[in-house]
């Protein structure tokens, strides 16, 4: 799984190595300004990997491209082709697919997501849909992180969280992938910040490499804690808030790495998700540093699903706005999931 991948090349390091992939970009596409060669010139680049291996996308804000008239992703919704209409979405904008025992469902966070909207009507119905005992994973992703301790788009998308996680929540989400901030973090499993053994892993893969260089500052470094008047979304309005609890309680910025953030590095890399089983996945991220040596690992842990411990009456809770299991025996496909702007592979093996 990469993010926020333009013109780059890292990203194969690990691409000549398994089985053909199952692939699936998201968040971002590498151009904007609506010059179109670069578009033509990107879609040459990315031939020899996107030729052999399918690939799906959700809008970041660089395929906004705003335009006269108020036209926007132009590009975007011309050049890629999604299962909206089979995922019983109107829009390109937001659908779901299944792959390798997961079901995944893609999010738009620079269209109405409004508990009032038709986004979040339809990631309603199809949570409801979502059949376990055929895709036992459940992974969502959109382009800009909820939970992030880097100073870059600091509570950029606080509105989106304010909106959606409750019901994510409800539905028992495993796993999040998101792009936008030009480094790597991993968090611990989170609700309405605080830690929770039911909430999903969110993780942020916005380093794919691009021109804006890597994200170094976090907002818990001396002086680097952002106004509550940066960070502006470019859609969806301004929801910073102070926390509510928990050591930075009335502040709004840690003084130290939050708790719900287990592991962040600024390098460009990309992920690997092993899906082994209904309940065990294995997530290995690399540095692209570290290309040229044998079976590396900048960050490594399986991801471990307990239903039994998580299911819920489905009563979303509130969400603030003012501030080991055996494995089971299974017979279905084994997923490597690689994400290129997200890239996702998978490959099928019996397993018992």
């Amino acid at each position: 799984m990469v993010g926020d991948l333009s013109y780059a090349n890292q990203y194969r390091t690990t691409g000549g190595k398994g089985a053909p992939c199952f692939s699936c970009a998201f968040p971002d596409a590498p151009i904007r300004e609506t010059y179109q060669p670069r578009w033509d010139g990107w879609g040459r680049f990315m031939e020899p990997l996107i030729s052999r291996i399918p690939m799906m996308v959700i809008e970041g804000n660089h395929e906004i491209e705003p335009q006269v008239s108020g036209i926007t992703f132009k590009s975007y919704e011309t050049r890629f082709a999604v299962p909206s209409e089979e995922s019983g979405s109107k829009s390109k904008f937001y659908y779901s697919f299944d792959a390798g025992g997961i079901h995944f469902i893609m999010l738009g966070a620079y269209v109405d997501y409004n508990a009032t909207g038709a986004q979040y009507a339809w990631l309603k119905k199809d949570l409801v849909k979502v059949d376990r005992s055929v895709t036992p994973w459940l992974v969502a992703a959109w382009h800009p992180p909820w939970y992030n301790s880097y100073a870059s788009h600091y509570q950029e998308f606080e509105c989106m969280r304010q909106e959606m996680e409750a019901l994510l929540y409800q539905y028992n989400v495993d796993i999040v992938f998101s792009g936008h901030v030009h480094a790597y973090e991993r968090m611990n499993r989170v609700f309405n910040y605080t830690l929770d053994p039911c909430g999903p892993v969110y993780i942020t893969v916005g380093d794919g490499g691009n021109i804006e260089k890597v994200d170094v500052d976090h907002a818990d470094d001396p002086e680097k804690c952002p106004s509550a008047s940066d960070n502006t979304p470019e859609y969806g309005g301004v929801c910073h808030l102070n926390f509510t609890s928990g050591p930075a309680k009335g502040k709004f910025c840690w003084n130290k790495q939050p708790e719900w953030s287990a592991f962040r590095e600024s390098s460009f890399g990309h992920g690997i998700l092993e899906v082994v089983n209904s309940t065990y996945a294995l997530w290995t991220w690399h540095r692209n540093q570290d290309i040229y040596k044998e079976d590396s690992r900048g960050d490594q842990i399986y991801i471990v699903r307990q239903p039994e411990l998580c299911s819920k009456a489905l009563k979303p809770p509130s969400v603030t706005t003012t501030n080991s299991l055996p494995t089971l025996s299974v017979n279905y496909c084994h997923s490597l999931v690689s994400f290129l702007t997200y890239l996702l592979c998978y490959k099928c093996y019996n397993h018992v």
